[in-house]
């Protein structure tokens, strides 16, 4: 551990930062920097991150912070390291629980439902844009139910998405709370001093204390370096994975290459009046892929 603050995207680091009651002012500033005007939340409160299902025999669902604002509503806050088969499934999953849990048990009840947010802070890009060039650059995805035209269906369900890579102001970029949040975030492992940007605001001074090694206990630091640990695991499993990938597309393109290469060659043959028999010998395709060229 040669870096003088904490990563914040390792699962220790992050409940570190943002998911201890000490932490309570940290992340409820980082939640309004994300929230509009009227949403705004003034406490919270933590709650058990691991929800059961409705039966012994259901699923659990395991969120890395799972808070209540002082007006029942809840935040379901994620860190995601890596791409995943089914992300956007897992958070919808995820999503449910919250929702309904809110049911009244053993009384009266007209559903009426509290507000649901889940927000992701992705260390990836977690979709293919295709060719909205407006959007392939995004930081901030929010999400809701809506009517085909466009308006709200039901505004209190609310996906955030924050994908990190996408974020590439610097320092004197910098001009919302938003900005200050996805900056502190995504650079945080490599601050070696507090940047000016910082130095007058308490909230992120108390970011700065909590995210500084030095500070922590023993205990802390053995935590700490076993949440090192698996980050690098699944750093260099994801990167393997992905060098393997680009290996086997690389020959694959070299076969492909040189299959259309020889059909190439058999029908320029053919063209030229070359007697089948002796285009297979010299191609070693087939007379009826010959006879289809």
């Amino acid at each position: 551990m040669d870096t003088r603050y904490v990563n914040p995207f390792t699962d220790f680091g992050f409940k570190k930062l943002f998911g201890e009651e000490a932490s309570k002012p940290i992340l409820i500033d980082f939640l309004n920097s994300l929230l509009p005007e009227y949403a705004q939340i003034q406490d919270l409160s933590f709650k058990n991150s691991e929800r059961l299902g409705a039966n012994a025999s259901a699923r659990k669902a395991v969120y890395d912070i799972y808070c209540e604002g002082t007006n029942g509503e809840k935040f379901i806050v994620e860190l995601q390291k890596a791409k995943q088969d089914y992300f956007i499934e897992r958070t919808i999953y995820y999503s449910t629980f919250p929702i309904a849990e809110q049911a009244s048990k053993g009384v009266e009840w007209d559903f009426n439902l509290t507000a649901v947010y889940c927000i992701g802070i992705l260390d990836f890009t977690f979709k293919d844009y295709s060719n909205e060039e407006k959007d392939k650059f995004q930081v901030k995805h929010e999400i809701k139910l809506r009517y085909p035209n466009g308006m709200t269906f039901y505004d209190k369900l609310t996906y955030i998405y924050l994908e990190l890579p996408n974020f590439k102001k610097a320092e004197d970029e910098l001009i919302t709370r938003q900005d200050k949040w996805l900056y502190f975030i995504k650079h945080l492992r490599d601050f070696n001093s507090i940047p000016h940007i910082f130095q007058n605001e308490v909230v992120f001074l108390s970011a700065f204390e909590k995210a500084e090694v030095a500070n922590y206990t023993r205990e802390e630091l053995a935590n700490y370096d076993q949440s090192l640990k698996a980050y690098w695991d699944n750093y260099n499993t994801m990167a393997s994975a992905i060098r393997t990938a680009e290996k086997d597309g690389m020959a694959k393109g070299i076969v492909e290459g040189i299959s259309q290469g020889i059909l190439t060659m058999a029908k320029s043959m053919k063209a030229k009046g070359l007697e089948i028999d002796l285009i297979v010998q010299i191609t070693g395709l087939s007379v009826g892929t010959i006879n289809s060229l």
